[in-house]
């Protein structure tokens, strides 16, 4: 497999090296950067000819999107950290007709969506679900309560959407710790899944898993968030490093 990536950050160099441990990556390009590379199958290009799938960082929206463009006008695949409120209809148009996928919210969201995703097809009549994640910010005093594992722990949230028996919260936190949950309830039976790691980690795992996804062909062309693979992303999340802690009450 070839993955070009676009690297803007510590996230994305982090996802760099994850991906490099992958045995059947045969060459990483770094899209953009110029000089010299520390491994044989890394390559600094101007160019994403040749390459399967494209993964970056970039935090801003417009910038995401306008590299996701080029992506599939270049008829490859992308990964993008940025969860857009709305995509450009031609835009989607665009991959599905190259026949190649857009991944959108390859992030903490992404992994909690994931979590909830996976332990809701375990049950029938799911009740109530809780989508969590941290983001940067003065920790809250009151809210939704969060039960992630530690390092990160209890924190308190606040609600940012709902949908139908699902609720998502960001929750606040200082620090470079971050964090993703997800508790499903059914009936008076809940059951609670998390990470916490550096944040870098976190998001780096989510881009490389994001990719790696893609590559099994666990998603058909369109654009899709990583709770749209089923189990192949929380797979390969945890085939790159991530561990869960889960309890049932």
């Amino acid at each position: 497999m070839r993955i070009a990536l676009h690297a803007a950050g510590e996230i994305g160099r982090r996802a760099g090296r994850i991906l490099l441990a992958e045995r059947d990556l045969t060459a990483l390009g770094l899209y953009g950067q110029s000089g010299n590379t520390e491994d044989r199958r890394t390559t600094a290009i101007r160019e994403l000819t040749g390459y399967d799938v494209l993964v970056t960082d970039e935090p801003a929206v417009a910038d995401a999107l306008g590299l996701a463009a080029i992506a599939a006008e270049d008829g490859l695949s992308a990964v993008l950290a940025v969860d857009p409120a709305e995509i450009d209809p031609q835009l989607a148009d665009r991959f599905r007709a190259s026949d190649t996928t857009l991944l959108v919210a390859a992030g903490l969201p992404g992994i909690a969506g994931s979590l909830a995703r996976h332990e809701a097809a375990r049950i029938d009549d799911e009740t109530g679900v809780v989508v969590a994640w941290t983001v940067p910010g003065s920790p809250l005093r009151s809210g939704e309560a969060v039960p992630f594992p530690d390092p990160v722990g209890a924190c308190w949230g606040r609600e940012v959407r709902a949908s139908g028996p699902t609720t998502f919260v960001e929750v606040p936190v200082e620090g470079p710790w971050a964090a993703a949950m997800a508790r499903v309830e059914s009936g008076r039976h809940s059951r609670v899944v998390g990470v916490a790691d550096l944040g870098v980690h976190l998001e780096a795992v989510a881009l490389a898993a994001g990719a790696l996804a893609i590559l099994d062909g666990s998603l058909p062309p369109g654009v899709w968030c990583p709770s749209d693979a089923g189990s192949s992303f929380l797979a390969r999340a945890l085939g790159v490093g991530m561990e869960v802690a889960a309890f049932s009450g």
